[in-house]
C-alpha cells in the first residue's frame, strides 16, 4: 500500500512504542492534570507539531547527518538534556512551594495565570524538537517498512507518519482525560499535588540523564 510493507507489524510495533512513557507524554499528562482538558490539548498540539517536524527531518536525511556527525549530535543532545533539566528543576521548585503552602488556600485565578505563563504548546514543542534520539528512531523504525523499489518513498513516509500521529492522538487523548480526573483530587489535596509534581520533576531529571548518556 503506497510503498508500505508489512503494515500489521508496523502498527503492532507502533502501539508498543507509543505506550512507552517519555517526556512528551508525561508533560501532557501533567498539564492536563493541573490545567484541564483544553490546556492539555494545547500541550498535545505542541507534541504533534514537534513530531511532524522530526518525521520530516528524518525523511529528508537529517537523521543520517546526526548519526554521522558526533559533534552535531552532541550539541543537540546536551541542549535537549539541559532543557529537560531546566524543566525538572522548575517542577521541583513548584513542588517545594506546594509543600510549604499546602495548608493555605489558593486563589481561583492562579491556575489560569500559571497556564498563560507556562506556554504549554511552546514547551511541549521544544521538548519534542530537542530529542535527537527521536529523529534517529523515526528513520530507523520507518525505513524498515518502506519498499525500496517504490518510486515515491516520500509518500510512504507520509503514510507511516499519519498512522504514527493517529496513534499519538488517541494515546494523548486518553492521557488528557485521565489527567483531568486527577485534577479535582489535586485541587482538594495539596499534598497529593506536591507529591505528583515532585515525581514528575524526578522523572524529567531521569530523562535528561538518559539523553546525556545516549550515543548516536
Amino acid at each position: 500500500m503506497l510503498g508500505v510493507i508489512d503494515l500489521p507489524t508496523y502498527l503492532a510495533g507502533l502501539v508498543l512504542i507509543v505506550l512507552l512513557p517519555g517526556p512528551n507524554s508525561l508533560y501532557v499528562l501533567s498539564v492536563a492534570a493541573r490545567r484541564g482538558v483544553r490546556t492539555g490539548y494545547t500541550a498535545a498540539a505542541g507534541v504533534w507539531c514537534g513530531d511532524t517536524v522530526l518525521m520530516t527531518l528524518s525523511a529528508a536525511g537529517v537523521a543520517s547527518l546526526l548519526q554521522g556527525n558526533a559533534v552535531l549530535f552532541g550539541i543537540v543532545k546536551y541542549a535537549g538534556a539541559g532543557y529537560l533539566t531546566w524543566l525538572a528543576f522548575g517542577m521541583l521548585r513548584a513542588a517545594w512551594t506546594m509543600w510549604r503552602t499546602r495548608r493555605e488556600r489558593v486563589e481561583e485565578e492562579l491556575p489560569e495565570q500559571s497556564a498563560a505563563e507556562e506556554r504549554p504548546f511552546r514547551r511541549a514543542l521544544v521538548i519534542s524538537l530537542f530529542n535527537p534520539k527521536a529523529i534517529l528512531f523515526f528513520v530507523a523504525f520507518f525505513v524498515q517498512f518502506v519498499d525500496p523499489g517504490y518510486a515515491y518513498p516520500a509518500l510512504s513516509f507520509v503514510v507511516l507518519g499519519a498512522f504514527a500521529q493517529l496513534a499519538s492522538f488517541l494515546y494523548l487523548t486518553a492521557l488528557i482525560f485521565s489527567g483531568t480526573r486527577l485534577a479535582e483530587a489535586f485541587r482538594r489535596r495539596r499534598r497529593l499535588s506536591a507529591g505528583a509534581t515532585t515525581a514528575a520533576g524526578a522523572l524529567f531529571l531521569g530523562f535528561a540523564v538518559k539523553l546525556t548518556l545516549a550515543s548516536a
